[in-house]
C-alpha cells in the first residue's frame, strides 16, 4: 500500500487524477461549497473560460469547441461539488476540514478512515480534465457544477435554467463503467416528531449512556439491499428489552447514508439486569446480520443525571422506532435484482424534549413510493407523533428512444465490443430534477466504479476510471461530428 501527499501522481489519465487529488484537499460538505466553487472559478479564469453562478451557488463553465467542431450542439457535463463527510470516530482525518487520507492499493484509490469524495469528485475532475485535454475533440461544452446534491438535490432544484443552454446532458455521477444509467428512483423525506416531555428522574434510577457503533453504513439507496445494520434501529432494539426513562436518542449523520452509530441517554432501574438484557439483544442482532455486517459493538457507560421522559412515553418512543419501516420494501419486477421501493431511517435527533426521526423513502414506482410513506405516517399516528413530508424529486423515467442514448450505446459498443447494460438506479440522480428545468433535454449518466460511497473506506477503481474517461472522450467526439 502506498500513502503519501502525491499518492495519485503517475496514475493515468493524469489530468483526471491531478484534478481529483486537488479536490480531496478541499472541504466540501453540502451547503458549504464556497471554497471549492472558488477553486473551480479560479481554474476556469486561468484557462480563459467564461463562468457564471446562479443565486443558489451552482456554477457553469463555458468551454469553446475544438477547431472545426464549432457548429456541433452544446453538450452539458454535469457533476456535483459536495460530498458526504463521514469518518471513523477515532480518525485524525476529517473531510469536513479538507483532510482525507488517500491511499492506493492495487487497482483501488481508497480513503481507509473517511469518505473519499469520489461521489462526485471524480465526475468533477473528469469534466475539468476533458475541458483542458488538448487531445480530446469536442463541440461547445457547458460544465455544470451543482451544489448540495447530497442534501436533497437542493442545488439542482434551485438551478436557474438560464444558466444552461445545452440540451444534451451527460451526468457524471454514475458508479459503474459497465453500464449506462438511464433512470433513477424518486424520493420523499419524512420527519417524524414525538414529544418526550422531560421530568426529574426519581431516586433509584441509574443514568447510563448507551451506544451502538461499528455498523458498515453506506449509501441509503445503492447499499440498501446489502443486508447492513441500521444502527438507530439496532439501538432501539437494545433499549426496548427493559423499562427505562429516555432522555435523548441520537444517531446518523446524513439523510442519504445508512447510520453507522447511535447513542442514547437513559435512566434504568437495575443496572445489571439492563446490561444483561442489552448484551443478549446485541448478540441476537449480530447473529441476524452475520456475514453482511459483523462489526456492531455496544458500550454502556455511566452518565450525568438529567431529566428524562417517563416510562410510558419512553416505551412509546421505542415502539415508534420499531414500527418505522427501514429497508427494502419491493423489488423491481422488470429489472431482476433491482430494488423498486425502499425506505431508510437515517437520522435521529433529540432537542428540547422532541425526538425527530428522519427517513428517506425511494421508489421507481410513484404509487409504491406513496404507499411506503403512508406506512411511516401510520406509525406516527399510532404513537401520537407529527409527520412533516418533503417531496424531494420524482422518478427519472428512461427515454429508450433518445438520440443521445443511441449515440452513447454505439460509442460504448465500438470501444468495448459489447453492448452496454442499461440501468435504472435506486439512488437519486440530479437528472430527475434537471429534466424538469430544461425542456427537451436528453440525458444519460455515466461514471467509473465507486464502491462504498457515503461510508469510510470508500474506494474508486483506477482501471474503471481509465475506461470511463476514454468513453467520455469518445462520446464527446461522436456527439460533435
Amino acid at each position: 500500500m502506498v500513502s503519501a501527499p502525491d499518492v495519485l501522481a503517475g496514475l493515468e489519465p493524469a489530468g483526471v487524477w491531478g484534478r481529483f487529488s486537488e479536490l480531496t484537499r478541499i472541504a466540501r460538505p453540502p451547503k458549504q461549497e464556497a471554497a471549492v466553487r472558488e477553486h473551480m472559478t479560479a481554474w476556469a479564469n486561468g484557462l480563459g473560460f467564461e463562468s457564471a453562478v446562479d443565486d443558489e451557488g451552482n456554477l457553469v463553465v463555458r468551454v469553446p469547441a475544438s477547431p472545426g467542431r464549432e457548429a456541433a450542439p452544446t453538450v452539458v457535463l454535469q457533476a456535483h461539488l459536495d460530498m458526504v463527510c463521514e469518518r471513523e470516530p477515532d480518525s485524525a482525518y476529517d473531510p469536513r476540514e479538507g483532510r482525507i487520507l488517500v491511499t492506493v492499493e492495487g487497482d483501488w484509490v481508497i480513503a481507509p478512515e473517511t469518505t473519499l469524495g469520489a461521489d462526485n469528485g471524480i465526475g468533477v475532475a473528469a469534466a475539468m480534465a476533458a475541458a483542458e485535454d488538448p487531445e480530446l475533440v469536442h463541440g461547445p461544452l457547458e460544465l455544470l457544477f451543482t451544489v448540495s446534491e447530497e442534501q436533497g438535490l437542493d442545488g439542482a432544484k434551485a438551478l436557474d435554467p438560464a444558466l444552461v443552454a445545452g440540451r444534451l446532458l451527460l451526468n457524471l455521477d454514475g458508479t459503474s463503467d459497465a453500464a449506462l444509467t438511464i433512470g433513477c428512483a424518486g424520493s420523499t423525506h419524512a420527519f417524524t416528531r414525538l414529544r418526550l416531555p422531560p421530568e426529574p428522574v426519581p431516586d433509584g434510577h441509574t443514568p447510563l449512556e448507551v451506544a451502538v457503533s461499528g455498523a458498515r453504513g453506506g449509501h441509503s439507496g445503492g447499499d440498501i439491499a446489502k443486508g447492513r445494520v441500521n444502527a438507530i434501529k439496532a439501538l432501539g432494539r437494545v433499549l426496548a428489552g427493559s423499562p427505562l426513562r429516555l432522555a435523548r436518542l441520537d444517531g446518523g449523520v446524513s439523510r442519504n447514508a445508512l447510520p453507522r452509530e447511535a447513542r442514547a441517554t437513559v435512566a434504568v432501574r437495575g443496572d445489571e439486569a439492563f446490561r444483561a438484557a442489552a448484551e443478549r439483544e446485541l448478540a441476537t442482532i449480530r447473529e441476524q446480520f452475520a456475514g453482511t455486517d459483523d462489526g456492531l459493538t455496544l458500550s454502556i457507560e455511566p452518565a450525568e443525571r438529567e431529566d428524562a421522559a417517563d416510562e410510558a412515553a419512553s416505551a412509546r418512543a421505542l415502539d415508534l422506532l420499531a414500527a418505522t419501516p427501514s429497508g427494502v420494501l419491493a423489488m423491481n419486477p422488470a429489472l431482476p435484482g433491482a430494488v423498486e421501493t425502499s425506505t431508510s431511517l437515517n437520522v435521529a435527533t433529540t432537542e428540547d424534549g422532541v425526538l425527530t426521526l428522519a427517513s428517506m423513502t425511494r421508489g421507481a414506482n410513484a404509487r409504491s413510493l406513496d404507499d411506503a410513506v403512508g406506512s411511516i405516517e401510520a406509525a406516527a399516528r399510532l404513537a401520537g407523533a407529527d409527520v412533516e413530508l418533503k417531496r424531494s424529486y420524482p422518478p427519472w423515467r428512461p427515454d429508450l428512444h433518445s438520440e443521445l442514448l443511441a449515440t452513447a450505446r454505439a460509442t460504448f459498443e465500438r470501444l468495448s465490443g459489447i453492448e452496454p447494460a442499461l440501468e435504472v438506479v435506486h439512488g437519486g440522480l440530479e437528472c430527475a430534477v434537471i429534466g424538469d428545468k430544461l425542456p427537451g433535454v436528453q440525458m444519460i449518466s455515466l461514471g467509473p466504479e465507486v464502491v462504498g460511497p457515503h461510508a469510510p473506506g470508500e474506494r474508486l477503481s483506477i482501471s474503471s476510471t481509465q475506461r470511463f474517461y476514454r468513453l467520455l472522450g469518445a462520446l464527446l467526439d461522436d456527439l460533435s461530428r
